[in-house]
């Protein structure tokens, strides 16, 4: 993420609403997401979220925190650590800083790392600068989802443990 000063960030995140995140991401366009992360994990036995936050409270950036640091609270906050076994990932979207966050639940974040999370958000972001934000996110979706089914293949009795709904804040 590149750093902006903080009266800038201040501005920008208190300037985000959720008209932002509807200009990037139509009803169709969510509904197209929840079914790319469906058909995913009929594939394996992961289980994966999609957050997108216009902007962060105007006490969070005097706290200076990170897009980093809220995409674990939502990890927590939304159970995607809670996992049989422990193969939760989240996908987080802070369109105000224009950065995508990765937060996975150890069991598939020992075997693919911070570089591999690193590389699926730097090939989103990319595609978001383009404006290509539903696609951007789709393909993240497939670029986990077949890292989840290398790691962990698709189990006689698939149970949905998550809702693919993406969140919206």
């Amino acid at each position: 993420m590149k750093r902006l000063h903080p009266i800038l960030r201040f501005m920008r995140h208190a300037l985000s609403t959720p008209w932002h995140v509807c200009r990037h991401f139509s009803p169709q366009a969510l509904r197209r997401i929840e079914a790319a992360i469906a058909n995913s994990e009929r594939l394996h036995a992961g289980e994966m979220r999609f957050v997108v936050e216009a902007g962060l409270h105007p006490m969070d950036i005097i706290w200076k925190k990170t897009p980093k640091r809220r995409a674990l609270e939502l990890f927590g906050q939304l159970n995607i650590w809670d996992t049989e076994h422990n193969n939760g990932v989240l996908i987080y979207l802070l369109l105000a800083d224009r950065d995508v966050e990765i937060v996975a639940d150890r069991g598939i974040h020992r075997l693919v790392g911070d570089d591999g999370w690193e590389s699926i958000c730097h090939h989103m972001e990319q595609q978001f600068r383009q404006g290509a934000f539903e696609e951007g996110v789709v393909s993240g979706i497939a670029e986990i989802g077949a890292l989840l089914s290398q790691h962990f293949p698709t189990q006689n009795e698939q149970r949905n443990e998550l809702s693919n709904r993406p969140v919206v804040l």
